[in-house]
């Protein structure tokens, strides 16, 4: 691509690096289908205001490419009268901040709260602190900036609703960072939204340096900064035994000096490269305090390959034990192991109680503050966050969580001699 712009006359390049369907992302374009409501979902930084500046933008000026002939009335809807003047209007990304390509720009009245086109289009701003603003209006379009931040987000947006009466197909953008919200929840589900996502680190070309090094680079992979800058939902379940509030409030950047370290190890029940994820956790402990270390846990893997993952992290975590269960498959996991590395001490553990009622007391130890996660290990907290009494919300197995629990209840809550697998 680069060699054919050199190719091209000057004042097309100089066009081009204005137009925005060239400079545009996919996900920051309108997706096609029959639509009601775009959701840009996307983390800080990530474009969404430019996205919806210029779509609003290309909807007054009558864009072919948005629309089939202007749209005269326009709501933009922020989390307050302000944050509409000074991210939406005024913002860098905003609409009067817009490449001006040849064109009269819009006139802003702070008076009015309204932003004019020159063909008669106009924009008028509304707080979502207010949704009986709302009533009455009509409009044939609406912005809605970071919908999951307002104070009444559903009263808001369904009030809006109501007033998008105008044209053929009025439809609304909304952009923001999620937030487990009900609004934002009810949009996702709703088969007429059409849902686009972006993360931080996908503008990253127009984003500082610094701040991808040191923001990104501290808050990657855990709950903030999956939510702030991957535009990930990240929602605790109602009836879960986890809750990542306390996950995060208990997370270490580096664990001290442990006392002991284990690794854990729950099989797939078949031995076949098609059987089922083996869970692979590694904790250590120092005083009543644990640090889970590792989530090594791998899908449809081999006996073989899962042992060798196995053997490879308690030797470079220095373990004392591997923690296996046998319930099934436990006789093929130890014939495995010893033939892999028959020096490596391999401690049996059996459930003799279901899934929820052996993770409960280690949820415990969460809760109390007692075990703290050495960095981010996204994975294996969502599973954790998503296991109730009737077990992961999807139906598969939680075997990372399965590994994780026999590991804490070793290190913490098993007062029993540890009895060893028989080599074979």
């Amino acid at each position: 691509m680069p060699a054919f712009l050199e190719t091209l006359p000057r004042p097309l390049l100089t066009a081009l690096a204005d137009d925005w369907f060239f400079q545009a992302r996919p996900d920051q374009l309108p997706p096609p289908g029959d639509w009601t409501v775009w959701a840009v979902i996307g983390g800080r930084g990530s474009g969404k205001t430019r996205t919806g500046a210029e779509w609003v933008d290309a909807l007054a000026r009558g864009d072919p490419a948005f629309a089939a002939r202007p749209v005269g009335r326009i709501a933009l809807v922020g989390e307050t009268h302000l944050a509409v003047r000074d991210v939406m209007v005024e913002g860098e990304s905003g609409l009067l901040n817009l490449p001006a390509r040849g064109r009269a720009r819009p006139l802003w009245s702070p008076s009015l709260r309204r932003i004019a086109w020159p063909n008669g289009a106009v924009a008028h701003a509304y707080s979502a602190e207010e949704p009986d603003s709302l009533r009455g209006p009509q409009f044939g379009a609406a912005w809605c900036d970071e919908a999951a931040k307002w104070k009444s987000p559903e009263a808001a947006f369904d009030m809006l609703q109501f007033g998008l009466r105008l044209g053929a197909r009025p439809r609304s953008l909304v952009t923001t960072t999620p937030r487990p919200v009900a609004l934002i929840r009810r949009l996702l589900a709703d088969p007429r939204t059409a849902v686009t996502r972006a993360r931080t680190a996908d503008n990253a070309d127009n984003l500082a340096p610094d701040f991808l090094s040191a923001v990104v680079g501290r808050y990657a992979g855990t709950r903030l900064g999956r939510q702030e800058l991957d535009g990930e939902l990240i929602a605790d379940r109602p009836d879960g035994l986890w809750e990542r509030g306390a996950i995060e409030a208990a997370r270490v950047a580096a664990a001290p000096e442990l006392a002991r370290v284990v690794v854990a190890v729950d099989p797939p029940a078949a031995s076949t490269a098609r059987s089922d994820a083996c869970g692979l956790v590694a904790a250590g402990r120092l005083g009543d305090h644990a640090y889970v270390l590792a989530d090594a846990s791998l899908s449809r893997a081999s006996p073989e390959a899962w042992a060798a993952a196995a053997l490879a992290l308690y030797h470079r975590l220095g373990a004392d034990a591997l923690v296996v269960e046998v319930n099934q498959g436990g006789e093929m996991a130890a014939a495995v192991l010893a033939q892999c590395d028959p020096a490596v001490p391999v401690t049996a553990v059996r459930a003799t109680r279901g899934k929820f009622l052996r993770a409960e007391p280690v949820s415990l130890l969460y809760a109390r503050g007692r075990v703290h996660h050495v960095g981010a290990l996204p994975a294996l907290e969502d599973e954790l966050c998503d296991f109730g009494p009737e077990g992961l919300s999807s139906g598969a197995s939680p075997d990372r969580l399965d590994a994780l629990v026999w590991a804490l209840t070793h290190l913490m809550l098993d007062p029993r001699p540890e009895p060893r697998i028989r080599r074979l």
